[in-house]
């Protein structure tokens, strides 16, 4: 299990520079990856999770008795076949929705709501198609109500995910991986100490999905936020995650943790990771 510390990625910088014979307030990468006085990333606990759907007057069943943790700064992958109750899980997990069982805590508090330390990242970027990529990173400081120094935050986010000089293209000029760095950069305005990722490369082509992998990766290192990762594909979670959480048919139940430590970056013809691919596939009943 990796856990990364702040004080080993960032170095003391500058807090302001001049300009024009004035201070102003100066806000780069390092900045805009943290959050004073609390934590890097959070620690969540699962506990006893079921959910039920009512659906036309009877109870759908949907997880039974999840239970686990991530520690600050992990990153935790979930595996299973489709509509197992992945996706409904990361809602409970942000806050979106409430367990029929359970409880789920954040830094050993109820999450009761969402909150915008834990922050979202669906497989559809969700861009405003009339909102240049500037405005679609800067709506969480807006929404907020935190416009000083918002500028100076969006553009070490864009420079953060590559993207500062199309910081005026709207969601129509992108690709499909510079739309997914946006909503990356949306999500790390906010400074999340949690990132709960919904499958953001599915639609990807797989040279672009390899790429935004290791982005992803660089990201998370950078900032030491815990990470909570949907994915179909076993290989893109051993290549990302310390832990691997496979999941059964609905409802879900966890069959089996892998515990996936090893150097970054990680390498898809390693033979660990091969080894573990198969560990995997045999957990999940499949024969390859």
């Amino acid at each position: 299990m990796v856990v990364l510390q702040q004080s080993a990625v960032f170095e003391a910088a500058p807090k302001s520079r001049r300009e024009h014979g004035h201070e102003v307030e100066r806000t780069d990468q390092r900045d805009i990856m943290t959050r004073p006085g609390a934590p890097v990333g959070a620690r969540i606990e699962v506990r006893g999770v079921s959910q039920r759907f009512a659906l036309r007057g009877s109870s759908l069943p949907v997880l039974e008795a999840v239970d686990f943790s991530i520690e600050p700064g992990e990153f935790v992958a979930l595996l299973g076949p489709s509509g197992c109750g992945k996706s409904s899980l990361l809602r409970l997990v942000a806050g979106l929705d409430t367990p029929s069982e359970g409880t789920i805590l954040a830094n050993g508090l109820e999450i009761t709501g969402p909150d915008p330390s834990r922050v979202v990242v669906f497989q559809d970027p969700t861009l405003f198609p009339w909102r240049t990529v500037r405005r679609n990173v800067a709506l969480g400081p807006q929404a907020q109500g935190q416009t000083e120094g918002q500028r100076a935050r969006v553009d070490a986010a864009l420079q953060l995910v590559g993207l500062s000089e199309f910081a005026e293209a709207y969601p129509h000029q992108l690709s499909g991986g510079m739309a997914q760095r946006v909503a990356l950069a949306r999500a790390l305005i906010n400074q999340p100490q949690l990132l709960v990722l919904d499958e953001p490369f599915g639609k990807l082509d797989s040279l672009t999905r390899i790429r935004m992998q290791s982005e992803l990766v660089r990201l998370w290192q950078a900032a030491g936020f815990s990470v909570l990762f949907v994915t179909h594909d076993v290989e893109e979670a051993l290549v990302l995650a310390n832990r691997v959480l496979v999941f059964s048919p609905r409802p879900a139940r966890i069959t089996a943790q892998i515990d996936n430590d090893g150097a970054y970056p990680r390498h898809r013809d390693d033979p660990q990771l091969v080894a573990r691919r198969r560990q995997v596939l045999e957990h999940m009943g499949i024969d390859a």
